[in-house]
């Protein structure tokens, strides 16, 4: 099968504790694919151990407060994600119900398939039910597809913040919903 066939019907599953291996891999690649280029190696490994080792994503899944859901195609290993949860961001004012896209990546062979957009329906679907809103996400300021998509689902920019990776700080805005 080819990587990128767009024949398999994608499905969508909250993700587990168990599936903490399965996050790590699918977060560090697509975080790799995505930004691995702007950031020295040093950086960059800093990073990926601090947030994608198996045990930082366990965290995240036994986490009653957040939830990840992984996108499939044909049941094999994840090719999107998204992760939700309390909203953690630097914003004045936090509504105490404030929720946060924390996480949303879909591997390069698959952009297109409109995995994102459903993935974000899924989480927002979950924070609905469980009473959290206003929404917000973190996005770097130079991710123009991904401003795209937020604004194409309501999001507007309401600040900016310095998120780290190692020692290079990223200028990111954040955008509610």
């Amino acid at each position: 099968m080819n990587s990128g066939d767009t024949t398999l019907t994608p499905s969508f599953r909250r993700a587990t504790p168990e599936d903490a291996a399965a996050y790590g891999r699918i977060s560090a690649a697509t975080f790799i694919e995505t930004f691995g280029h702007l950031y020295p190696p040093e950086d960059l490994q800093e990073f990926l151990a601090r947030t994608c080792t198996p045990e930082a994503c366990r965290k995240v899944l036994e986490d009653a407060g957040s939830g990840v859901w992984f996108a499939t195609l044909g049941g094999g290993e994840p090719v999107g994600f998204v992760c939700v949860g309390a909203c953690k961001l630097p914003v004045n004012d936090l509504e105490p119900t404030a929720a946060e896209v924390r996480q949303l990546y879909v591997l390069k062979t698959h952009h297109n398939l409109r995995l994102g957009s459903q993935l974000l329906n899924t989480a927002f679907d979950w924070l609905s039910a469980i009473g959290r809103q206003p929404l917000y996400v973190g996005v770097w300021s130079e991710n123009y597809g991904a401003q795209r998509l937020y604004e194409r689902h309501g999001f507007r920019k309401v600040g900016e913040y310095g998120f780290p990776v190692g020692k290079t700080v990223d200028r990111e805005f954040i955008l509610k919903r």
